[in-house]
């Protein structure tokens, strides 16, 4: 793993002194690993000419971006996890998007409040079965809850960022009394103490364990190439079609915000904007099986896997208000016990 900083603060804010270059610079900050962003960054100074100045934290980006101030360098922040971007917006530290070609790009409900932030691609949250064992081909999130999967349900801790997502999702669609009722009834099916990662419940469906599952739908794609045990893991599941009962599927998000204080903010929209162009959103999503969020990129390595997505139309700003709420509820039944 690098998280090595490429560029120190100094050394970023005496770029920005630099004159001419700076109508030709960049300045990101990002949580994601370097190995993903790299080949979408060089693409665009390539076709812009514009300069990236990335610096990859492993954490503390928004803690960061906050000490630094009004003399921040940052000009884009890129993070996964909606929680951990709408976190930005939050502390003030963002500043609205505002790009036609962005709002045209990606729904509504796949922005931040006031545009303060946009997904640039998407992980589902899916249930797998025992392809041997259970022979339905779609589920809905509710019906994980059925009695009939007592002792046959497997997930990691109901407090992993993951799965806070899905219950904040959960509690936005239906209140806190239904959300409390359906982490009773997702426990008492489960097989073992929640924990582990995604990919171990797969292979605790491979044991027999358990016959059904949750997991995030990138892992499928890195199993279904791996050269390890993993990829046995991978050959005894299969994906269902996941949605909420009168919904779509959930997605979780990588996403970028613009710095409030951003010293290159038209360079900043240019980025975004290209990252969610056709070019980009395939280099970037298949990199690591994600989903992109461009209608117009018909075939991901995502969708090439698991077919094409429908995401709830759930509001991503109010998950990520739901949050805290669930993660109350999640120890309120004693979930991870």
């Amino acid at each position: 793993m690098i998280h090595a900083t490429r560029f120190s603060t100094l050394a970023l804010a005496s770029c920005l002194l630099a004159g001419p270059a700076l109508a030709q610079s960049v300045n990101l900050y990002t949580t994601r690993e370097p190995a993903l962003l790299n080949p979408v960054l060089e693409a665009f100074t390539k076709d812009t000419g514009v300069k990236v100045n990335a610096v990859f934290l492993k954490d503390g980006l928004q803690e960061r971006v906050a000490a630094e101030g009004a003399n921040s360098p940052a000009d884009v922040m890129l993070m996964v996890d909606v929680g951990q971007i709408n976190a930005l917006a939050d502390a003030g530290i963002t500043q609205p998007i505002q790009s036609p070609a962005v709002d045209k790009a990606v729904p509504a409900a796949l922005r931040g409040p006031g545009n303060n932030w946009v997904t640039l691609t998407q992980r589902a949250r899916i249930v797998i079965v025992s392809k041997d064992r259970v022979k339905q081909d779609a589920i809905t999130y509710e019906d994980l809850a059925d009695p009939k999967w007592k002792g046959k349900f497997c997930i990691r801790a109901g407090q992993h960022p993951y799965n806070n997502a899905f219950f904040a999702a959960y509690l936005a669609r239906n209140g806190a009394e239904k959300t409390e009722a359906y982490l009773k009834a997702l426990k008492a099916n489960t097989a073992r103490k929640p924990g582990g990662g995604d990919r171990e419940v797969a292979r605790d469906i491979l044991s027999g364990q358990c016959d059904i599952a949750i997991i995030n739908t990138y892992y499928l794609g890195l199993m279904s190439q791996a050269k390890t045990e993993q990829k046995g893991w991978y050959d005894a599941i299969k994906p269902l079609k996941t949605t909420f009962k009168d919904g779509g599927t959930h997605v979780n998000v990588s996403a970028a915000a613009i710095a409030k204080n951003a010293p290159n903010k038209a360079e900043a929209v240019k980025l975004i904007e290209y990252m969610l162009g056709e070019k980009a959103q395939t280099l970037y999503a298949d990199g690591n099986f994600e989903y992109p969020v461009n209608p117009d990129v018909k075939e991901s390595a995502a969708v090439k896997l698991l077919g094409t997505l429908t995401p709830d139309t759930t509001p991503l700003g109010d998950v990520a208000k739901n949050r805290k709420a669930a993660a109350d509820l999640v120890d309120k039944v004693g979930f991870d016990n």
